[in-house]
């Protein structure tokens, strides 16, 4: 089986930029896009295979129609998505319904879990991770009252720092900064607060019920260990292993074989440029490795974001 490289899909947001310009060089002409969808087969954006015998063809047709990649795993749609995340301006304060909520209230969506991995940010950057009320009556008291600076918790960040965020946690990205977010392949979002902006002359849809009704009370923490594997040119780091994802970091400088096991896996390259099994990488580039796809070849001076279930 081939690797599977995959176009990306830009889409513009009200709190958007030119990060993803400059920072990856692709080629944007607006100046407000604020995701870039890297691997993706949700309707809302799904990607194109860029080379090969599947050129031309959408993630989602690969599913469909080619599950052996993939392992023969069950499921009637591509479970995850990563995107690259500009955040010029402060993003709606916000929280994800699960599964069994989503495929209630949502026509049969996925929920959204989701992680984050800090690829820049300006100094000072920061990120809204939880809430600080005791009980569900409190936080619709504080939301009413539009108590957000006692409610919400607010953390600093830097490059390089990780977090995860299951679905009922509200959560909001801070100005300033660059994410990679690897996800369930879910776009359901509920917002609590969008700080009175308005968007073509109307303020933008709230969802207060269902914030609530969705909302983990009270906050619950999670606290990330980061493995470090060390090799003789470079080194893994796991990030995560959870029920929807696990995430790794792998930092290559000069020749290494990754062994690659039967689960496919979605390779974002964050850093530098190299090589795949003799094809040239660089950054910004997305592919996917197809399930049993063998070990590979990697070479050059990379950094690289992996997920797979």
């Amino acid at each position: 089986m081939e690797i599977l490289f995959l176009d990306r899909i830009f889409h513009e947001k009200i709190w958007g930029g030119n990060r993803l310009k400059t920072y990856f060089d692709y080629p944007i002409d607006s100046e407000n896009i604020g995701e870039c969808w890297t691997v993706s087969a949700h309707p809302n954006g799904d990607c194109k295979v860029i080379n090969g015998v599947h050129k031309g063809k959408t993630l989602s047709w690969l599913w469909d129609n080619h599950r052996d990649i993939f392992g023969n795993i069950e499921g009637n749609r591509f479970p995850l998505l990563a995107k690259i995340i500009d955040a010029t301006d402060d993003l709606s304060v916000q929280v994800h319904p699960d599964d069994h909520y989503a495929n209630t209230y949502e026509n049969g969506e996925l929920g959204k879990t989701e992680c984050w991995y800090i690829i820049d940010c300006d100094e000072g950057a920061e990120l809204i991770l939880g809430h600080n009320a005791r009980s569900r009556t409190e936080m619709e008291q504080m939301i009413a009252q539009g108590n957000w600076k006692n409610l919400l918790r607010r953390v600093p960040i830097k490059p390089g720092d990780f977090f995860y965020i299951p679905a009922g946690t509200m959560h909001a990205i801070g100005k300033g900064a660059l994410i990679l977010e690897i996800q369930q392949s879910s776009d359901v979002t509920y917002r609590v607060y969008d700080y009175d902006r308005l968007e073509n002359g109307k303020p933008r849809e709230l969802h207060i019920h269902k914030s609530i009704d969705v909302t983990t009370v009270p906050h619950e923490d999670y606290k990330i260990i980061r493995n470090v594997q060390k090799f003789e040119n470079g080194f893994k780091e796991d990030l995560i292993k959870e029920k929807y994802f696990s995430v790794f970091r792998l930092c290559v400088e000069g020749r290494i074989t990754l062994d690659h096991d039967d689960k496919f896996k979605m390779v974002n390259v964050l850093k530098g440029s190299g090589s795949v099994d003799g094809t040239a990488i660089q950054k910004g580039d997305h592919f996917i490795l197809p399930s049993n796809y063998g070990s590979l070849q990697l070479e050059g001076n990379l950094e690289l974001i992996i997920s797979h279930l």
